[in-house]
């Protein structure tokens, strides 16, 4: 890794669960799971550069957090976090962050950022005056990281959890978070690779999804956006996972459909679509990322009662991947 890389791709964990974490030794580190978008922060001559997952310079959307430049002890460092917006309750809420998503504009950033100011929560880092340290344990990363980056009013370093799994995740619960990182003490950090050495532990479930096209609603939205169709990619192309019509807000409604018009498209880019659901779609070029929260799977591989929790703008299409493997992938 070159020495201030803010366009490393960040290293991803496996979803999995409590079955996953052998507790009979002391070798997991837990610390809460934020609900935000990944970013890579680099600082160098007291100036920070922000890059998200897909390596997209996000540094003019968050100006509030240059604050970085000047908590890294003078050092010059590469770290990597989340950005979240804190509700009125002080947890992260994703729904809040999405008004911040996207702004570059001056005119555009400023008067939102008085009205949803973000957090940067450092949780690793990646290298500290050009020495890497991505092959450095986790317990060793994370002592270079305490020492280096100190917390100021949109910079935290949030703490390890002091306890056992169980714990630590009833505390996420209790706090309204999203789950629980679990992540191996002796590991390094793997670049740009989804690792079991991290496993994310989550309350509820979540997909990223590639939207293809868009039906006309009914009643009140007869005129407009009624759902959006869901793809997920697979070893032949875009595989239809269904349709998302709920947890949209009128205004949801319009952005989505500011973004969809110029992607218009005739045929669909999606395999394995019921006639019904495409009798009457809208089909768009598949380039734009949401996130939605569901029950399960289905048996026909659908997603069951999807409800939309926004764009993930920080992802691109071919990043996505089913967070739980399809029976075709599974041992």
């Amino acid at each position: 890794m070159s020495e201030a890389d803010s366009t490393v791709s960040p290293m991803l964990a496996t979803l999995g669960s409590a079955a996953d974490i052998d507790e009979t030794t002391d070798d997991w580190a837990f610390e809460m799971k934020w609900d935000g978008i990944r970013a890579v922060a680099t600082v160098r001559d007291g100036a920070i550069t922000l890059a998200t997952r897909n390596g997209k310079d996000t540094t003019a959307t968050y100006p509030e957090l240059s604050e970085l430049g000047s908590r890294t002890n003078q050092h010059e460092v590469v770290v990597d976090g989340e950005i979240v917006a804190l509700n009125k309750h002080g947890r992260p809420d994703f729904g809040l962050l999405q008004q911040r998503m996207g702004l570059t504009r001056k005119s555009d950033v400023k008067p939102s950022a008085r009205k949803v100011p973000v957090q940067y929560l450092v949780f690793d880092i990646l290298s500290i005056d050009g020495r890497s340290t991505i092959d450095d344990s986790y317990d060793d990363r994370r002592s270079v990281l305490e020492k280096t980056v100190q917390p100021a009013a949109h910079i935290q370093v949030p703490d390890v959890f002091q306890g056992d799994l169980a714990a630590a995740f009833a505390s996420s619960a209790k706090l309204g978070l999203e789950g629980v990182m679990a992540k191996r003490r002796d590991s390094a950090y793997s670049i740009g690779r989804r690792s079991r050495a991290w496993v994310k532990i989550k309350h509820r479930k979540t997909q990223e999804v590639v939207i293809a096209g868009w039906r006309p609603g009914n009643g009140r939205r007869a005129e407009g956006i009624g759902s959006l169709l869901m793809g997920v990619p697979d070893a032949i192309g875009l595989r239809y996972v269904g349709r998302v019509g709920t947890g949209f807000r009128d205004r949801d409604l319009n952005d989505i459909a500011e973004r969809l018009r110029p992607l218009a498209r005739a045929t669909s880019p999606l395999h394995d679509v019921p006639s019904a659901d495409a009798r009457d779609a809208h089909w768009v070029t598949p380039t734009l990322i949401g996130e939605v929260e569901f029950a399960e799977w289905t048996r026909d591989d659908r997603l069951r009662q999807p409800s939309w929790r926004g764009w993930r703008p920080d992802k691109d299409a071919d990043q996505v991947q089913r967070e739980i493997p399809p029976p075709w992938h599974r041992s």
